[in-house]
């Protein structure tokens, strides 16, 4: 499993210590991009769709197209195709149609999305992004469970899984065989006094998920 440490770092310095990782930039805060290319092993474009929600900002696409446009070109870049939160999956459908990058692009599922949509993109698509909706906070038993029937049925079409990719579940990334998954851990908490940029890196990249999925039982009870 991957992990993408956030490059939203300052002092520039500290961020050139996650020198040799992979890194993932945000278009809501795309100031680290050029050097994460520079130093990072792959980079992850995020489409910033989070940190706009969270703040109430307005999207515009076109700009994240052109955006990632220029970094694409570099071959283990990748990009998470717009998604809204909460927003139902019609629209997640309509902003994949309007992706103009082809499968250099990953596309998201949330949590409060048919699992048939999730079986759609597996399908269809290379790597698939899995995000969490409001009603199902990460880690919480409604989300543990959501996710048991995710892995449950992406398991049951496919004899090897998939890449799927966890949107800011480094966390809980070693509870499930993802090939990737993100966090702002460190780009929010490495100022604390028992931290330090390595410690913390090695820390998240050494925990790995089991290599296969058994499946789980289904308590229907717990959807939520």
């Amino acid at each position: 499993m991957i992990h993408y440490h956030c490059a939203d770092i300052h002092p520039v310095n500290k961020c050139l210590e996650l020198g040799g990782r992979h890194l993932l930039v945000s278009h809501a805060y795309p100031g680290r991009v050029r050097l994460a290319h520079e130093i990072g092993q792959s980079v992850l474009l995020d489409n910033g769709a989070f940190s706009k929600w969270r703040s109430g900002k307005d999207t515009n696409w076109s700009e994240y197209y052109n955006w990632a446009d220029e970094w694409l070109c570099c071959p283990t870049t990748w990009a998470i195709i717009p998604d809204v939160i909460d927003a139902g999956h019609e629209a997640q459908d309509a902003l994949i149609t309007e992706w103009p990058h082809g499968q250099r692009g990953a596309p998201v599922w949330h949590t409060d999305e048919p699992l048939g949509r999730l079986l759609r993109l597996c399908d269809e698509w290379p790597k698939v992004c899995l995000g969490s909706s409001g009603q199902h906070p990460i880690n919480s038993t409604a989300w543990k469970h959501v996710m048991d029937l995710a892995f449950n049925a992406v398991t049951a079409r496919h004899s090897r899984l998939p890449w799927l990719h966890g949107l800011r579940m480094q966390g809980v990334g070693a509870n499930y065989p993802f090939g990737s998954v993100d966090s702002a851990d460190i780009a929010r908490n490495n100022n604390r006094p028992q931290n330090s940029i390595n410690k913390m890196a090695d820390k998240w990249d050494r925990q790995q998920p089991p290599i296969r999925w058994s499946v789980r039982p289904e308590q229907q009870d717990l959807i939520a």
